[in-house]
């Protein structure tokens, strides 16, 4: 019994010391903003599409695979995600959010909400966590934990 409440408990502290980093203050963002989101990891790629949009006092993250098919949506209302709709929790995709939240932020808001975060030129980094490097503004590639890598780019009518 005893053993099993510990358990429980090193399991509770590690899933909320690997919780993904938050802005101290909701960044500027020009929503709504529709993304095309190409995931590699280990030589596998994969398609997505993200819409962010303001819902009320927050931010909603709807993302999809190519055929409309709901795969994550959360909020981000006051600071915590929320959430939404049927879907199962995706930690995967919130650390996605999280790290995109953090590369779409304007620069002049980056020291304000991101302290440990470092600029250079056309890079942004958060510690040892993620990595952002831009061609443009919305066309970017991060670098996250656990060898993923994303290549954010505005959806078109051409993207997959």
């Amino acid at each position: 019994m005893i053993r099993g409440l510990l358990i429980a408990c090193v399991l509770l502290l590690s899933a909320c010391a690997s919780q993904a980093p938050l802005p101290a203050r909701t960044p500027t963002l020009a929503l709504p903003m529709q993304l095309h989101v190409e995931r590699t990891m280990a030589g596998q790629r994969q398609d997505w599409l993200l819409v962010v949009q303001r819902e009320g006092t927050g931010i909603r993250w709807s993302m999809m695979d190519p055929l409309g098919i709901p795969l994550a949506r959360q909020r981000l209302v006051d600071g915590q995600w929320q959430a939404d709709g049927l879907l199962p929790p995706n930690a995967e995709a919130r650390e996605l959010f999280a790290a995109l939240l953090f590369a779409l932020t304007p620069e002049v808001e980056l020291p304000g909400n991101y302290p440990a975060a470092r600029q250079q030129a056309s890079q942004r980094s958060l510690e040892n966590r993620w990595q952002v490097r831009y061609t443009q503004p919305l066309d970017f590639e991060m670098s996250l934990p656990q060898g993923l890598r994303y290549r954010i780019t505005p959806l078109t009518e051409n993207a997959p």
